[in-house]
């Protein structure tokens, strides 16, 4: 029997032993009473020192699973499994409108799927390969050596104090003015949306947003039951006569992202954010700022956030996050608003999971604190902006439309003509080892089917190239079937 056991590098060898003798005992093998052998005859079976096969038993002894008879050895414990008859529910009838709706828009599950030797442009997350993993275990280290113990522990919800005193002097740094405001670490923007929408929206309740938008802004809306107004974009941004025909005095809230729009990638100029400011302003609808990819600028003047032309007023309420260019799987988020506020929202927050990951936020701290960020962002804004510039350059060349967009970021979005549709493109493209995010998903009406997304930020400059021509051939073999 235990010459089966076969051991490997991927855990230590004594918890391989206990784990091996464990399923066996469970698994009816080894019956209550039966010996082990001894610790020197398993060592020679094993051919492993025999203080590791005394470790293995030690630990199945204070589990419970084997007992010492002082001089004698190791015996099978009394470990009793009485098995029932099987029970089986019926889960699917018992999910509520609230699972269902989530399964019907996990885009994950139901948009086509990467499969190995793709190109993909699906994507819009960072590249990994340009992290700085030694800093960060630099960071890790640091942090761990300072408060190890109390990282360890429970934290509190409202966030990591060091982590908040950075980001609310990044904040300022943008233009935000910090006096009667506060901060509330999140699990990243989908949990720092969430929990706003929780706390101040009810079922039937108006949201303003531009459409198309964040796909995942528009899930949690729909989740929450909202009515969903969408107002078209400008070149430049949500277009201004609309807003003033779709906003009104019951408008509960707005929802925008100015900077590097997803999926647009457009930029709403200054001008631009000050009539939209004041427009929200005059109907005293509030608006919730998403400051999508801020960071990502490859050229002109920094553009101050909406939330920078409050003042000292509360009318803004700011989400942001490093998730799209740095770190994605740390989880951290931030929302920033009214003091008064931020002290409800951190209760929904601790009534939900207690608070954010403490050893994250504290890595990430002393990743921002050492002046990593800025060396990271100066070195991936040059071979971003590269990739941009190409990608920009490949769809114009290779990828006949109507409209190119996007003014940085990490993707762009094409409009083909009236009657293509993208996802028939999608379709033919997967064929040739191609993918990428159909439109239709990022609209709040349904519009949007001759549309796509392209991601670029994991892609060579090869890759790009190759995928385009790809798609501009099936474009163009579509465009050629529609005009017979």
């Amino acid at each position: 029997m235990f010459y089966d056991l076969k051991l490997n590098d991927t855990k230590p060898v004594y918890l391989q032993i206990k784990d091996y003798i464990k399923s066996m005992i469970l698994s009816g093998m080894l019956q209550k009473d039966i010996k082990l052998p001894s610790t020197r005859e398993l060592s020679s079976i094993l051919n492993v020192s025999r203080n590791t096969v005394i470790e293995a038993y030690k630990y199945l002894e204070d589990e419970g699973f084997v007992y010492t008879v002082r001089g004698r050895g190791f015996y099978v414990s009394n470990v009793e499994i009485n098995r029932q008859d099987e029970w089986n529910f019926n889960w699917s009838s018992e999910f509520n409108s609230y699972a269902k709706l989530s399964e019907e828009l996990d885009i994950v599950k139901s948009e086509p799927v990467w499969k190995r030797g793709m190109i993909s442009f699906k994507s819009i997350a960072p590249d990994n390969s340009y992290f700085d993993v030694e800093e960060v275990k630099k960071a890790f280290l640091n942090r761990m050596a300072l408060e190890g113990d109390k990282l360890l522990n429970y934290g509190y919800a409202k966030g990591y104090k060091p982590l908040i005193e950075y980001l609310m002097k990044y904040m300022e740094g943008k233009g935000v003015v910090k006096e009667g405001k506060d901060i509330l670490i999140t699990n990243g923007f989908t949990e720092a949306f969430d929990i706003l929408l929780s706390s101040l929206t009810n079922s039937g309740d108006k949201i303003i947003c531009e459409n198309p938008t964040h796909n995942t802004a528009i899930k949690i809306m729909k989740l929450h039951g909202l009515n969903i107004e969408g107002v078209e974009l400008d070149d430049d941004g949500i277009n201004l006569e609309k807003l003033k025909n779709k906003i009104t005095k019951d408008t509960k809230l707005a929802y925008l992202i100015p900077s590097y729009h997803n999926p647009t990638g457009i930029i709403m100029p200054p001008e631009k954010r000050i009539e939209v400011f004041n427009i929200f302003k005059e109907y005293n609808v509030p608006i919730i700022e998403d400051g999508f990819n801020e960071e990502l600028r490859y050229s002109g003047s920094h553009v101050a956030p909406i939330a920078a032309l409050c003042g000292k007023g509360n009318g803004v309420i700011y989400i942001g996050s490093f998730s799209k260019v740095l770190f994605p799987g740390l989880r951290i988020g931030w929302i920033m608003a009214d003091k008064d506020l931020i002290s409800v929202l951190e209760s929904v927050k601790r009534s939900r999971n207690i608070h954010t990951s403490f050893i994250d936020q504290a890595i990430l701290f002393e990743y921002l604190n050492g002046g990593n960020f800025e060396k990271y962002i100066k070195r991936v804004r040059k071979i971003y902006k590269e990739k941009y510039e190409w990608a920009v350059k490949c769809a114009k060349k290779y990828i006949p439309n109507k409209k190119v967009l996007g003014e940085g970021g990490l993707h762009i979005f094409l409009e083909l003509s009236d009657e293509i549709d993208a996802r028939d493109v999608l379709s033919e493209c997967m064929k040739k080892g191609v993918i990428f995010m159909p439109g239709d998903i990022f609209y709040t009406d349904g519009r949007g089917k001759n549309t796509l997304r392209l991601g670029f930020s994991r892609n060579s400059i090869e890759e790009i190239e190759k995928g385009f021509k790809i798609i501009g051939n099936v474009v163009k073999n579509m465009n050629m079937e529609v005009t017979k």
